[in-house]
């Protein structure tokens, strides 16, 4: 029954697998609740059901962010089964979902990233050099972990890296030239190794693996550190953060990040208040004369 609908997304609005997957399992635990096996049953769904299913969703343990995922997924179902023609209304075209608290992104202090510390938790050796490179791209990129992992080798520029971004997306990303020495110093250690056309490898030759990024990240952080949350996304906020607060307008960070709305680079500008008002305390007038 959802086939049709997740290959539209698939092929048509170029969504991740990721997402299919978050997609077809939320969307699987809809029409169980709601005892749907057909197309018209789905049609004939009433607003009010959908705000039951919200209030059960709540009342298991669900927070207000995975109810609001959840409703994402069944409103686009709905918009495409009234694109095809197959829905004559959409029940949630006035349903708005529970409020979430706006929680600012975590990010790591310059200090706690300078090369100095970096390079002593890495040695010479093939895994030192690709995970010494792997931490320096998320700090300087700010790419998602799935770009990434997706990285080819034919993407490194002596300036740029080509980044494949959500829905299939290109973007171009400057590099300063000590990274680009650093890719080319672990290009020499991935010749004779390498398997696959994939820029990150594992020492066997064969395509590195998002939880094995993710792990190493984590321990990275940890040494590197005192947040309490940590993961590639942390760096990425780390460097949206520092960007901001060595400044860098907002245009220029939503392009280099991939964002498709303004309002998702916006998030960063709190993190920037400590920076903004540090300058206006020595800056202003009145300030200095308190």
């Amino acid at each position: 029954m959802l086939e049709p609908f997740l290959e539209y997304l698939r092929y048509e609005k170029r969504f991740s697998e990721h997402t299919l997957t978050a997609y077809q399992h939320d969307l699987q635990q809809f029409l169980t609740f709601a005892s749907v096996s057909s197309v018209s049953e789905l049609n004939g769904l009433k607003p009010v059901f959908i705000r039951g299913w919200m209030v059960a969703l709540i009342e298991e343990g669900y927070n207000n962010k995975s109810v609001n995922r959840k409703l994402a997924a069944l409103r686009t179902l709905y918009k495409w089964l009234k694109k095809e023609g197959i829905a004559t209304h959409n029940p949630l075209s006035r349903l708005t979902g529970p409020k979430t608290e706006k929680r600012l992104p975590s990010f790591a202090r310059e200090q706690e990233l300078t090369p100095q510390r970096i390079e002593t938790l890495f040695s010479d050796d093939f895994e030192g050099k690709r995970d010494e490179l792997i931490l320096e791209i998320f700090y300087q990129t700010g790419m998602r972990l799935s770009e990434l992992i997706g990285l080819k080798v034919e993407d490194v520029q002596q300036q740029s890296l080509k980044v494949l971004g959500k829905r299939n997306k290109e973007r171009i990303i400057p590099i300063a030239p000590e990274l680009h020495q650093k890719i080319q110093s672990y290009l020499s250690l991935r010749a004779p190794l390498a398997k696959t056309q994939n820029l990150f490898i594992l020492a066997n030759g064969k395509c590195l693996y998002s939880v094995y990024v993710y792990r190493k990240i984590h321990a990275l952080l940890g040494t590197l550190t005192h947040l309490d949350k940590r993961s590639p996304h942390v760096l990425r906020h780390t460097f949206a953060t520092h960007m901001l607060n060595n400044g860098a307008g907002l245009e220029t960070l939503k392009a280099l990040l991939g964002h498709t709305s303004l309002a998702a680079t916006q998030v960063y500008t709190h993190n920037s208040f400590a920076q903004l008002n540090q300058i206006y305390q020595h800056a202003h007038p009145r300030m200095k004369r308190a």
